[in-house]
């Protein structure tokens, strides 16, 4: 069952009749605005005017209360977000996109002072100032209590020196919710997040990437930046908790992308199957090919169960790290799967950049990687295991 008619249809949904107008609406938007975009985009990254124009719908702040400028929903409204940004069939878009409203401004809006969120918060909502969230640096990956960013305290604030990298925003961002450290404790002690304006002293490099062309990535990196006291977002030394707390909507929305993404792909190819004729006969109607679509169509709708049960006990304020763990670690390499299934069934067409399959494998193998590894993944659940 594709998502449209998800929550319309289907009981055990998690989404009711308001994040069904939702998504008709955002569908509406991705098809008419963002989708016809995409194969330029994919030459020169998307415009930071796409931010705005996003704003001025209120798709930045679905999940944040009115006072900010938002529009007051639920986790849910923005898992409709996410799953319909993800039609547009551009990773890179999804990712520059969600890297604003899902990994950078929650911080801000969980762990920041009141005059933090009008600062920044609400501007960002806004799509006047954009945000990235800088916390993986060259030598750490996935050990984020390895930070070498350090930031010395001096009268009136601090002075930050250090370079993280594959910072999704990193380049046109205007601030950087960034992990640094503020004491000599080894491990997870001594972490704390600052909130740095770019400036004088950040100096951003964009990475080439297999895929997410769309989107800018960075290695950013930061000499002698002062950074006031009033940018100091949580306790000082505290920052390991709002890592922690942050991966797990992260990985959630991580997994909602990728089966949309595969529904996406498995609807593209039906149709393409079913215009295509080899051997006098529509390729739809060849035996193998109909079961493969009915292998592939099992696998999404696997993910999207697994997906949903992960969202409905975070959304209900439940230990949900196992679930959505597996969420993560099962919808990731089952989207690459799926949709290289997808350009095979294409043929020689799938390989080339007129269907957008291609594009879409390209994205879909940042997932196994990004959020966590699939071994970080596998390792957090081995050690749930009962004794």
């Amino acid at each position: 069952m594709s998502t449209e008619a998800a929550s319309a249809q289907d009981p055990f949904s998690p989404f009711g009749p308001e994040h069904d107008e939702l998504r008709a609406t955002l569908r509406r938007y991705v098809e008419r605005e963002l989708a016809p975009h995409v194969d330029e985009w994919e030459r020169s990254t998307f415009p930071d005017s796409v931010f705005a124009d996003m704003a001025a719908h209120g798709f930045l702040g679905l999940k944040y209360p009115e006072e900010y400028g938002g529009q007051g929903g639920d986790y849910l409204h923005e898992a409709v977000l996410v799953e319909e940004l993800a039609r547009a069939g551009s990773g890179g878009l999804a990712a520059g996109i969600g890297a604003h409203c899902e990994i950078a401004t929650p911080p801000i809006w969980k762990f920041g002072t009141e005059e933090q969120k009008r600062r920044y918060l609400v501007p960002a909502i806004a799509g006047e100032r954009i945000a990235a969230l800088a916390i993986t640096e060259p030598g750490t990956g996935s050990d984020v209590a390895s930070v070498g960013t350090r930031a010395t305290k001096v009268e009136g604030g601090w002075v930050v020196n250090g370079e993280k990298t594959y910072i999704t925003n990193g380049v046109r961002a205007d601030f950087y919710v960034t992990a640094v450290k503020t004491t000599d404790e080894g491990g997870h002690g001594g972490i704390s997040f600052l909130i740095v304006d770019r400036g004088e002293g950040v100096v951003a490099r964009p990475l080439e990437k297999l895929g997410w062309h769309a989107s800018d990535t960075a290695t950013v990196a930061f000499q002698d930046v002062f950074v006031p006291d009033d940018n100091l977002l949580g306790e000082r030394d505290g920052g390991f908790k709002l890592i922690m707390a942050n991966f797990q909507w992260e990985r959630l929305t991580m997994a909602l992308g990728a089966v949309a993404a595969m529904q996406l792909a498995w609807e593209r190819t039906l149709r393409y199957t079913r215009e295509r004729e080899a051997f006098g006969r529509r390729v739809a109607d060849f035996q193998a090919t109909r079961h493969r679509m009915a292998d592939l169509e099992t696998t999404i709708h696997a993910a999207r169960c697994l997906t949903y049960d992960a969202l409905r006990r975070f959304c209900a304020g439940r230990d949900a790290i196992r679930q959505v763990t597996m969420a993560k670690l099962f919808t990731q390499r089952a989207a690459v799967d799926v949709i290289d299934a997808c350009l095979q069934l294409h043929g020689g067409a799938g390989y080339m950049r007129e269907y957008g399959i291609e594009r879409m494998l390209r994205d879909a193998r940042l997932g196994p990687i990004g959020g966590g590894t699939d071994e970080i993944m596998r390792e957090i659940l081995s050690r749930t295991f009962p004794e």
